[in-house]
């Protein structure tokens, strides 16, 4: 059926469902599953406060990414115990998540992807952007949404 298996994380509690999923899929498929976590870059908001810059450091930032690379580690580890197959894990950053999940199946050569949807309308998903709409409209390979 499927030989690898990429599952798009943004470490959410939905994505969370999205894991187990790909999990099963990949269990059940014999495939080799790879988890991407894909974390947003820093956006730093031009806030002063007369002179002095008030916001986010680089460092803030970086202990942030770090926090969320980790839990999203956890949670995949976790998952492929449950599941009992082996897992790649890969962090990546990118202001455009769907991009960063289509490149990296392409890569990597995946022939599925799994992903979860906030299940947002489609004025919200209009207006906000939809990663999971984007990775179904851009990309040839079989996608899996969970929800």
């Amino acid at each position: 059926m499927y030989k690898k298996i990429l599952i798009g994380t943004d470490g959410s509690e939905l994505a969370d469902k999205a894991i187990d999923a790909g999990m099963e899929l990949g269990k059940m498929s014999g495939a080799q599953v790879v988890m991407l976590h894909v974390g947003m870059p820093m956006v730093q908001p031009a806030v002063f406060i007369g002179e002095a810059y008030v916001g986010p450091t680089e460092e803030d930032y970086a202990a942030e990414l770090k926090a969320s690379n980790e839990l999203a580690e956890k949670k995949a580890s976790a998952a492929a115990a449950r599941s009992g197959i082996s897992i790649e894990m890969i962090n990546t950053v990118a202001a455009e998540p769907w991009r960063a999940i289509i490149e990296k199946a392409t890569e990597l050569q995946c022939d599925a992807i799994v992903m979860a949807s906030h299940g947002r309308g489609p004025l919200t998903a209009l207006l906000l952007g939809s990663d999971t709409i984007n990775v179904l409209s851009h990309c040839k390979l079989p996608v899996l949404v969970v929800r």
